[in-house]
């Protein structure tokens, strides 16, 4: 098991924060993760939009054949998507404590301009913290 890196999209489709942890995904430059953020936040407005039940919060999990994405869609709009091998089980868990490490190293930061990319060291420490060597 594994988790291979961790994005966050803001509300309009922009990356604000990317991260690897470990060796399995292609090398991408800077633009081609800003491509393809957009790119997924475009899949998730429709796949919210095409639910035959009416009402829908989006895709969940993209799974590859080597790898998933698992996506946790705030009430703010932003997208958190942790990107993990096929066998990983703990990723929505995860992603929860992401989301609250967020909420207490971003938001919470008088300095921070929300939808802006993310400069902040706490919550690079707390994301370290989090995805600890058990999981790369």
């Amino acid at each position: 098991m594994a988790i291979f890196g961790l994005w966050v999209i803001n509300k309009a489709g922009g990356l604000v924060y990317q991260r690897n942890f470990a060796d399995g995904l292609a090398q991408l430059t800077s633009n081609e993760y800003l491509v393809l953020a957009g790119t997924l936040h475009g899949i998730h407005a429709i796949t919210s939009r095409l639910s035959p039940t009416g009402s829908s919060s989006g895709a969940h999990v993209i799974e590859a054949e080597t790898f998933k994405m698992t996506i946790l869609l705030t009430p703010t709009g932003t997208k958190f998507v942790l990107l993990t091998s096929l066998a990983e089980t703990s990723a929505n868990a995860v992603l929860q404590k992401v989301y609250e490490a967020y909420a207490d190293g971003v938001m919470k930061n008088p300095f921070h301009t929300p939808d802006m990319p993310i400069r902040s060291e706490v919550f690079d420490t707390k994301i370290a913290a989090l995805i600890e060597p058990g999981h790369t």
